[in-house]
């Protein structure tokens, strides 16, 4: 396999429009996507609340589809999933996508509504490593994905389960219906199966990925949210997140994820196989970042990795597990948004450079 191409760029608030553009044209995005295609932008929205790196940025969004409409990418949509602590309307409306998509006419899509797209069977070409033993031989996937490009739009952040997450983590809410937790013992495997299957069903694949600010600590949506000013972008999912790794001061083939996708084939995750082109100083950090521990981890341990991951999966394959729900969305939406995210995220949009350029977004819609 040849060296795989990750643009990296230092970016700010006054140019972070026309620095997706130069973004997009480093990376290659125009020669890795199918010009005849449709395009799905698939967004990530890790907490409904507007916590600074937990989803894609508004400026991600309206760069994103900028860069898409410049290389003569025409039919877009913007794609949305739920989760059982997630509400995709709500992320979609506190995060500011509504408006973008509106004012380029990009259309929102939601994959559990019935009017927009159907869960359809679905039988990988390639062996899939856990997928159909987990899903027992019924794995689905939304029937609107098949033929069409699809560009993520990830952040630079922790996770709890998997170190990382940016590119590959981000097929995860897209691609596998509600049921998806049933997969979190067999989290890398089946972000590597993910893989696979995009591109079998993908004419296109591409990412850019948001670091302006990146979060440090157990995330996805509980983290220390840290100013770093970076973009990066790639046609090579394997790749973008091997960087982010990197930046992020982790190695990235000691991530089962990367390692398993680089090992099948599926991408470069060795920072040799790995050209950076833009801003080489900036790839070349180290931010020294640490999942850390908090109540959710402790909870997602037991439940998943720990000696009691068999009476979880007991339990989840049972009645009892829309009693479980509540846990998670207590512990997020009742405790640590009003009593500690939220104070940050107010103190940061009133005074940071990207929290103000957040504000603008809510006030103004868009920039252009």
């Amino acid at each position: 396999m040849s060296k795989s191409r990750v643009a990296v760029l230092t970016t700010q608030p006054s140019t972070v429009l026309d620095d997706y553009l130069r973004l997009a044209e480093l990376a290659g995005m125009a020669q890795a996507l199918d010009p005849k295609a449709s395009t799905i932008l698939k967004d990530n929205i890790s907490w409904h609340y507007p916590f600074p790196s937990a989803n894609t940025t508004p400026w991600q969004l309206e760069g994103s589809i900028l860069a898409l409409r410049t290389a003569g990418f025409k039919d877009l949509a913007c794609v949305q999933n739920r989760t059982v602590v997630t509400n995709a309307f709500k992320g979609t409306d506190l995060n500011g996508y509504y408006p973008i998509c509106k004012a380029y006419d990009v259309p929102v899509l939601f994959n559990f509504q019935p009017q927009d797209m159907n869960w359809v069977p679905y039988r990988p070409k390639r062996p899939m490593l856990v997928l159909d033993r987990i899903f027992e031989g019924n794995l689905r996937i939304p029937d609107y994905f098949e033929g069409k490009n699809v560009v993520h739009l990830p952040t630079v952040k922790c996770h709890i389960y998997t170190t990382t997450t940016g590119a590959m983590k981000n097929a995860f809410g897209g691609l596998l219906y509600e049921k998806r937790y049933h997969t979190h013992t067999w989290i890398h495997e089946t972000l590597v199966d993910l893989l696979a299957i995009q591109k079998e069903i993908h004419p296109g694949i591409f990412a850019f990925m948001d670091g302006t600010s990146a979060g440090n600590g157990t995330g996805p949506r509980v983290m220390t949210a840290e100013p770093k000013n970076v973009i990066l972008a790639s046609d090579d999912q394997v790749a973008i997140d091997a960087v982010s790794a990197k930046m992020m001061g982790f190695d990235p083939m000691t991530l089962p994820f990367i390692r398993i996708a680089t090992e099948q084939g599926l991408g470069n995750g060795r920072p040799s196989d790995i050209e950076i082109v833009g801003d080489t100083a900036a790839a070349a950090q180290n931010w020294n970042f640490h999942v850390g521990w908090n109540f959710h981890r402790v909870m997602g341990w037991l439940g998943w990795f720990g000696p009691t991951r068999h009476l979880t999966r007991f339990v989840f394959h049972s009645p009892l597990a829309p009693m479980t729900y509540p846990v998670s969305e207590v512990y997020h939406d009742y405790f640590r948004w009003p009593l500690i995210e939220r104070r940050f995220y107010e103190r940061w949009r009133r005074e940071a450079p990207r929290g103000r350029l957040f504000a603008e977004y809510q006030q103004k819609g868009h920039l252009r």
